[in-house]
């Protein structure tokens, strides 16, 4: 490798030769087969050519099927000398996040982390920190940040469509399978990280601020002890500037359910579906404003190939991207908060979060049409999970 351009790339982040964004996967569970691969193929500006992954059967057949140079865990310092890709998308589990972004941001490599962004505030902060080091783009993987329904709504509610909003309220359930992952590692890959993170990032970009302090309550369903956590299903009440409230129930143990409500001093809407995606999946919204009702239904787009669509503008482009690293720590602040509550037996615990200045706006919304998810997905852990 060329000394000089390596150090360039280490201070300023990488520079793609080409028109187009090379990416590397790390982690190729479920949502990397069934969403991200299918979705950057959508996209005009973006490709991939490197897969990381621990099994080596993923890498084996994945790596033929897409014609990409693949490397185990522990070859991953190697891949990051042999430079064939410009940028990784990160979706391991949440805990092994910083095991593998600090490193690429540090040599320069664009990253693309799936959210939540980790599961402490101190391995947010070390990301956060090898991003500020390298400059190279960093950005959390929130794809509704580019839906175009999402958009719109977040639009029209602080545009004061619906007066003075006041209460956000929110439901996210899925029936989790014992053999998931997601089943067996307590607080940190349950229902307040995997599904919580919608309704949290929802409520604060829609109120447009950031949360004071949380209170939650968590239950255990009965004939549920495969679920190796203390709670199942949690209870979470947020309380945001101007005494408005956010509150929502996210869990494990019962049917597929999601949406959320947003009521303000003038009127109020139903979102459902809100936060899913995939064949079949458009957001939709009703409202009701001043006893008048209507409502809306957006296209079944592609999320992923849209969020990889963006971020590679901002790469190609020299743009930093809104959904950054702050915006991921300022999620997990909250979550963190959760679990203390938790711990707490309810207790209500302060959350001391950045303000924010940028919030997704209007003009970050993609259509890509939504790719084609394989017939077939390969390895043990490739079952959906949900809808995470």
């Amino acid at each position: 490798m060329d000394t000089v351009k390596d150090a360039v790339n280490a201070l300023f982040g990488r520079k793609p030769a080409g028109p187009k964004v090379r990416y590397g996967v790390v982690g190729a569970g479920w949502i990397t087969q069934a969403a991200f691969i299918p979705g950057i193929g959508q996209t005009s500006n973006s490709q991939l050519t490197v897969l990381v992954s621990d099994d080596p059967e993923k890498r084996d057949k994945l790596g033929k099927e897409y014609n990409l140079k693949s490397y185990s865990y522990d070859q991953f310092s190697q891949a990051l000398a042999e430079g064939h890709c410009d940028a990784f998308y990160i979706a391991t589990p949440n805990n092994q996040h910083k095991k593998f972004a600090v490193p690429a941001l540090e040599q320069g490599y664009h990253v693309l982390l799936e959210k939540p962004m980790e599961v402490t505030v101190e391995d947010c902060e070390a990301i956060l920190a090898a991003q500020k080091k390298s400059g190279a783009k960093l950005m959390i993987a929130y794809r509704l940040h580019h839906e175009p329904g999402t958009m719109e709504i977040i639009d029209r509610v602080r545009k004061g469509d619906f007066g003075d909003a006041r209460i956000f309220s929110s439901v996210f359930t899925q029936d989790l399978k014992p053999d998931n992952h997601r089943a067996k590692h307590g607080y940190d890959a349950g229902p307040v990280p995997d599904l919580g993170t919608y309704p949290i990032n929802a409520a604060r970009n829609i109120f447009g601020l950031e949360p004071v302090e949380v209170t939650a309550i968590g239950f255990k369903t009965p004939g549920r002890e495969f679920l190796k956590m203390e709670h199942d299903t949690i209870n979470v009440t947020l309380r945001f500037p101007g005494d408005r409230v956010a509150q929502f129930v996210v869990g494990y143990a019962c049917a597929f359910n999601e949406g959320y409500k947003v009521v303000g001093t003038k009127g109020y809407l139903e979102v459902n579906p809100g936060y899913n995606f995939g064949s079949g999946i458009k957001i939709s919204y009703k409202t009701t404003i001043n006893g008048k009702e209507d409502s809306k239904t957006f296209p079944e787009i592609d999320h992923f190939g849209g969020e990889t669509e963006y971020f590679s503008e901002c790469i190609l482009n020299n743009v930093d991207p809104e959904a950054d690293g702050h915006e991921g720590l300022n999620d997990v602040r909250v979550i963190v908060a959760i679990k203390e509550s938790l711990d707490g037996n309810g207790k209500t615990v302060k959350i001391k979060s950045e303000q924010r200045s940028k919030r997704p706006v209007l003009e970050q919304a993609k259509t890509l049409s939504l790719a084609k998810e394989p017939k077939v997905l390969i390895g043990r852990d490739s079952q959906k999970p949900g809808a995470s």
